[in-house]
């Protein structure tokens, strides 16, 4: 099993709650952007609802209220659920089955899910709320932005969502706290009953009215927050690969000639394009690539894992663009069903189908492996003296007395190992329920859970090519490395030491994953190159 980044939060990480951002988000009802939902999910920025949100709210609710009295079965107003659709509820008992509906569907099971999902996913069902498309009341929405800005964290076990009808089982665990019911997180991580963590707040619980509860539970909130954080995460990952990768050519006595941007340009794909330019601006001025500049060099193609890195670093970029786009659309979504049209219909409908998202996140997850395991073909060549080019084996300070690096690469193939499983598409599983009235599922929630994984791995597998580059460009002394690649590695350098006798690697692992993770290798390249692609 793959361990947890430190500083991210991808596992319960409750003892040291990210502290709290001084800024405000307001949502509705225009969509929210990749960086509002970081902002609120990951650094605890407070959320504020729009004037037009509540003015499109009180509007639809007011739709729904007038349905609520009518004795003509409305879906979600005055029926069951599901396979009990076809059950009328009379209207003294219709709050009733709101409350039944929310109580009943908080089934998760395991693990709590880590606390930028569970904000991540509130505040995506919020947004849904705040285009009025829902017929929530007003006091509703306002109940989950007053606890996200109060930083009460629901408690959502980890299984328990198919993608369809969207994540139920997840939002409704938070809508059960919103009730004043179950445990939540309080701000400072604290296991607490959800009644006490509310009023604490001087948050008033939501007594549940006519369709609030299925407006609450029914939508791809969870599966698209964990796409949203993937995304944010690797796009700092790919750049952060590109230098991995070009301090590996460096120290490899490679050649850059096959980043040629005239090269890139016959085969026309922007992402490769965007790999080879960094690459080039990583190596320049670098006198070890200078060493073998001459007619007697004979390295006129290097190996795969070198050669073909912008190729497959671009490919990645181009994916990312994908689901990035997929994304996006989804933040401009109203997903519900029913749903209130904007002439004020009340009609049942799909869009709580996970599939598009589904989708791409099993597609970020074949992307992830594949750049996990090129970056560990590139640190393994540096480990074996028959394809190092005069390193010592192992990059050890004496080998046979010392193994150097030699564990390091099995750490890496581990995990490589590890994301390839992942890499498995869960969307392509369907196992129908609810009495074969959903008949087909999506299993996004599952595909995003996956994918938190794998982007966690590869955080390690490229910090573990940075550990073992940085060491190997340190052993072509007195020749110097390109001041941007020369960066990296000063930087890294302050946390773990360079060559020498054998010691404790697994501190000096988590320190360069730290690296990574928190963009100080990126930072550290970017004060050489400026903003890389």
């Amino acid at each position: 099993m793959v361990p947890m980044t430190p500083g991210v939060s991808y596992g319960v990480m409750h003892e040291v709650p990210p502290q709290k951002s001084r800024t405000q988000v307001v949502v509705g009802p225009d969509p929210l952007s990749s960086d509002d939902v970081v902002a609120i999910a990951r650094h605890g920025a407070a959320v504020a609802l729009a004037p037009q949100a509540r003015t499109e709210i009180l509007h639809s609710r007011k739709i729904v209220e007038e349905l609520a009295g009518d004795d003509v079965a409305h879906y979600g107003v005055s029926t069951g659920f599901g396979a009990l659709a076809t059950r009328h509820i009379p209207r003294e008992r219709r709050a009733e089955l709101q409350r039944g509906l929310v109580r009943s569907h908080a089934a998760g099971s395991g693990p709590e899910v880590e606390r930028e999902v569970v904000r991540a996913l509130m505040l995506l069902r919020l947004s849904t709320l705040a285009t009025g498309r829902t017929g929530v009341r007003l006091e509703t929405a306002r109940a989950y932005a007053e606890m996200l800005t109060a930083g009460i964290t629901p408690v959502v076990p980890e299984h328990g969502s198919l993608g369809c009808s969207g994540d139920l089982a997840p939002l409704a665990h938070c809508a059960l706290a919103a009730m004043g019911e179950g445990q939540v997180r309080d701000p400072d991580g604290v296991l607490r009953p959800a009644a006490q963590a509310l009023a604490a707040a001087g948050i008033a619980p939501v007594a549940l009215a006519e369709k609030e509860g299925l407006a609450l539970i029914n939508g791809t909130d969870g599966m698209l927050g964990m796409l949203v954080l993937a995304c944010h995460d690797l796009r700092l990952l790919l750049r952060t690969a590109d230098i991995a990768a070009a301090i590996s050519v460096e120290a490899q006595l490679g050649t850059d000639a096959a980043f040629a941007a005239d090269l890139a340009a016959l085969r026309p794909h922007p992402g490769q394009a965007d790999s080879a330019a960094n690459l080039r601006a990583l190596l320049t001025g670098s006198a070890i690539m200078d060493s073998h500049r001459t007619p007697d060099c004979t390295r006129v193609q290097d190996a795969y894992s070198l050669r073909c890195a912008p190729q497959v670093h671009g490919a990645a970029r181009d994916t990312l663009a994908h689901a990035q786009a997929v994304a996006g659309r989804e933040l401009a979504s109203a997903v519900d069903n029913p749903v209130v049209t904007l002439d004020g219909r009340v009609e049942s409908n799909g869009n709580f189908h996970g599939a598009p998202v589904g989708y791409v996140l099993d597609f970020l997850a074949i992307v992830t492996a594949d750049l996990a395991s090129i970056s560990e073909r590139r640190t393994d060549r540096f480990l074996d003296v028959a394809r190092s080019h005069g390193l010592p084996a192992f990059l050890a300070h004496d080998p046979g007395v010392d193994s150097g690096l030699m564990i390091v690469q099995y750490t890496q193939a581990a995990i490589v190992s590890e994301l390839k499983r992942l890499a498995v598409p869960a969307s392509v599983d369907s196992i129908p329920s609810s009495a074969m009235q959903e008949d087909h599922v999506s299993m996004g929630w599952s595909a995003a859970r996956k994918l938190r994984r794998a982007v966690d791995g590869l955080t390690r597998v490229v910090a573990i090519e940075l550990l073992a580059g940085t060491r190997a460009l340190d052993l072509r002394a007195p020749l110097t490395p390109a001041p941007a690649t020369a960066a990296v590695r000063d930087g890294l350098r302050a946390h773990v030491a360079g060559p020498g006798p054998d010691r404790h690697l697994a501190p000096e692992i988590e320190a360069a994953v730290g690296y990574v993770a928190s963009g100080a290798a990126l930072a550290a390249a970017e004060t050489v190159t400026g903003p890389l692609r």
